[in-house]
C-alpha cells in the first residue's frame, strides 16, 4: 500500500541519531526543511511529508477559516491522519518511530504540537518554531495519555505579527500540565527564522 503524504525520506547515516520529522510551514513542501534537518541533526534519518491541504494553492497540513480561526474538526482528522501515515512510514522505511523527533516550523510546528496532544505515542520529542495554540486543553480527550518523558522546545519571535504574544507561554503551558519537559526560549525576530533559532534547536537535539 502506497504511503498517504506525498514525502522525502532519507536514511539515517549515523545509526546513534535519532530520527527527524520534518514539517513545513504553509507554502512549503518535503523540500523545504531537508537542509534544516541535515545541519541540525547530522546522519539522522530525515522524513519530511508535504501537507495534504491546499490554502489558494499553498500546502498546508489543515484548514484554517482565517489567520489564526482554524477547523477543528479538520485539525483532529489531519493530525490522525499524520500519525498514521509515520507508523506506516516507519514499518515501510525501518526506522525506529519510538525516538522520532518532530522539527516544524509554523503551520508544520502547530501540527507537530496537535501530534503530542492528540497522538502522542507518535513522537519522542518537538522542536517547533513559531507554533500557535491550536488545540486547547478542552478540545483534547481526557484520556490522553500524559506527555511525561516528553521534550518540547518552543522557539517564538518577540516581534511575530502572525503568533500572539501570549500563545507560547499559553502552549508551554499547555504542555507542562500534561507532564512534558519544555523549553521555551523567546527570540528577537518577527515570523521568520534566525540564527538563535537553529542554536537553540541544534542544543536541544543533541
Amino acid at each position: 500500500m502506497p504511503l498517504s503524504y506525498q514525502h522525502v525520506f532519507e536514511p539515517a547515516h549515523d545509526p546513534s541519531a535519532a530520527p527527524l520529522l520534518l514539517l513545513h510551514g504553509t507554502g512549503g513542501d518535503e523540500h523545504d526543511l531537508l537542509p534544516v534537518g541535515r545541519q541540525l541533526a547530522p546522519g539522522a534519518a530525515l522524513l519530511s511529508p508535504r501537507g495534504d491541504v491546499l490554502e489558494r494553492g499553498a500546502p498546508r497540513f489543515f484548514r484554517r477559516f482565517a489567520e489564526g480561526v482554524f477547523d477543528l474538526a479538520d485539525v483532529e482528522r489531519r493530525t490522525h491522519a499524520l500519525a498514521d501515515f509515520i507508523a506506516a512510514a516507519a514499518r515501510h522505511y525501518g526506522f525506529d518511530a519510538s525516538r522520532l523527533t518532530a522539527l516544524g516550523f509554523s503551520n508544520g510546528a502547530n501540527i507537530a504540537a496537535s501530534l503530542l496532544l492528540l497522538r502522542p505515542e507518535s513522537l519522542a520529542a518537538a522542536v517547533l518554531l513559531r507554533p500557535m495554540v491550536v488545540l486547547e486543553p478542552a478540545a483534547v480527550p481526557a484520556s490522553a495519555p500524559t506527555l511525561a518523558g516528553k521534550r518540547v522546545l518552543i522557539s517564538s519571535g518577540q516581534f511575530d505579527p502572525i503568533v500572539p504574544a501570549d500563545h507560547p507561554p499559553r502552549l508551554a503551558e499547555i504542555f507542562r500540565r500534561a507532564g512534558a519537559d519544555v523549553t521555551l526560549r523567546t527570540h528577537v525576530a518577527s515570523h521568520g527564522l534566525v540564527p538563535g533559532d537553529f542554536a537553540a534547536a541544534k542544543e536541544f537535539l543533541q
